[in-house]
């Protein structure tokens, strides 16, 4: 892989720089003036993409986690020689989901809805793999590509599905959040137990960023992820919890099954609990309790949140 199209709203050129030159690729910003879709994006990046025409390229969902089987979906395409690869997983209740029916080969047949009764328990992974033309099929509009172009391809035979091995998570929610960060968790164990926090602290499957600190006494883990620049002082308890870039927990504080957002600062001997989720730049007064607050952006906190809430 040479080169990746990140289609956004928002800016953030200074991080892409510098994952550019972590991964050795270029990466492009392809902005949408308005919501585009699931589909209306890949026309925005139609230029991008036909650089290289006679190659497929990999679509994929920013709000999955998995590993992903870059190798084998390429393998997979070349075999059935259409137009579009997309993979599925299997999931326990296929009734929250739309499902994915296809033949052996994998050939696909239809997409059902939310089935009141069992039809499929593979749904979408939102990983794709398509070759340039099915640029044709998409305008330059708001489109959903699960609703519109895929069942234009299944009708003519043009959509292939492969099933996903190992984990896979949506992680769109707070709570799907943190139980994704422990699916990867638990396979970096698996896999890679390198990338994993050998620090005496750390309980479990526990990673650290190498700019962030520990103090003394503290218990991180199980199923924590650090970030790069955060301070975690003295005598503090991590639990299923996930500190991003720049933040500061203060001494003897407690969080479990919670969100922390970037450049946060949390107060000492606080207890932050109930899938409670911190946008950036939150400061939380010392010695308060927080169970299920969804706090936004460049807010201070100087009272208790006993209830789940939403603070603006």
């Amino acid at each position: 892989m040479k080169e990746a199209v990140v289609s956004t709203q928002s800016t953030g050129e200074t991080e892409l720089k510098k994952e550019e030159e972590r991964l050795g690729i270029t990466i492009t910003l392809s902005y949408e003036d308005e919501p585009l879709g699931t589909a209306g994006p890949i026309a925005l990046a139609r230029e991008i993409l036909l650089e290289e025409p006679d190659k497929p390229f990999f679509v994929l969902n920013s709000d999955v986690v998995c590993h992903y089987p870059f190798q084998k979906m390429l393998d997979f395409h070349e075999k059935h020689g259409r137009e579009g690869t997309i993979c599925v997983t299997k999931v326990e209740e296929p009734s929250r989901y739309g499902v994915v029916v296809y033949a052996e080969d994998g050939q696909i047949d239809r997409f059902v809805e939310k089935p009141s009764s069992f039809v499929s328990n593979k749904i979408n992974a939102g990983l794709y793999l398509f070759n340039a033309s099915i640029l044709e099929r998409i305008e330059m509009k708001p489109t959903s590509i699960e609703k519109k172009i895929f069942p234009a391809m299944c009708k003519e035979g043009e959509l292939f599905a492969m099933e996903l091995q190992g984990f896979w998570m949506d992680v769109g929610q707070p709570k799907d959040f943190i139980i994704g960060a422990t699916l990867y968790l638990d396979h970096c164990a698996k896999h890679r137990p390198d990338l994993l926090s050998k620090n005496e602290s750390c309980l479990g499957n526990v990673l650290v960023h190498e700019t962030a600190t520990i103090g003394r006494n503290c218990q991180i883990g199980p199923d924590v992820v650090i970030g790069p620049n955060c301070v975690i002082e003295d005598g503090v308890c991590l639990q299923r919890a996930t500190i991003m870039k720049g933040s500061k927990v203060g001494s003897h504080t407690w969080i479990s099954n919670s969100i922390v957002g970037w450049k946060c600062n949390i107060g000492r001997w606080v207890r932050m609990e109930g899938v409670s989720v911190l946008g950036e730049d939150v400061t939380i007064k010392d010695e308060l309790y927080v169970n299920g607050g969804r706090i936004l952006p460049h807010k201070e906190i100087g009272a208790s949140v006993p209830n789940p809430a939403i603070i603006m």
